[in-house]
């Protein structure tokens, strides 16, 4: 059996740089989504890496939105 790792704290954008440096030794992607009604849900999916990429790309940029403000940006 698989060991599982706990991925707290870790950005999408990590764990898709970490995909992508060890792409050889991937055979299925989990996923786990923490609703904002506090239910979690898992599974795992053969998604092709090209729709997976794309949706954990989705995912970050959609973060990076919420968490960094224009006003935070300017000098």
């Amino acid at each position: 059996m698989g060991k599982i790792e706990s991925l707290h704290g870790t950005t999408p954008a990590e764990i898709f740089e970490s995909g992508l440096e060890n792409v050889g030794e991937i055979v299925g992607v989990a996923a786990t989504v923490l609703w904002k009604d506090g239910r979690v849900t898992a599974g795992w999916s053969n998604l092709d890496a090209a729709s997976l990429s794309r949706m954990i790309l989705i995912l970050d940029e959609k973060q990076r939105r919420a968490t960094i403000h224009d006003s935070d940006l300017d000098d």
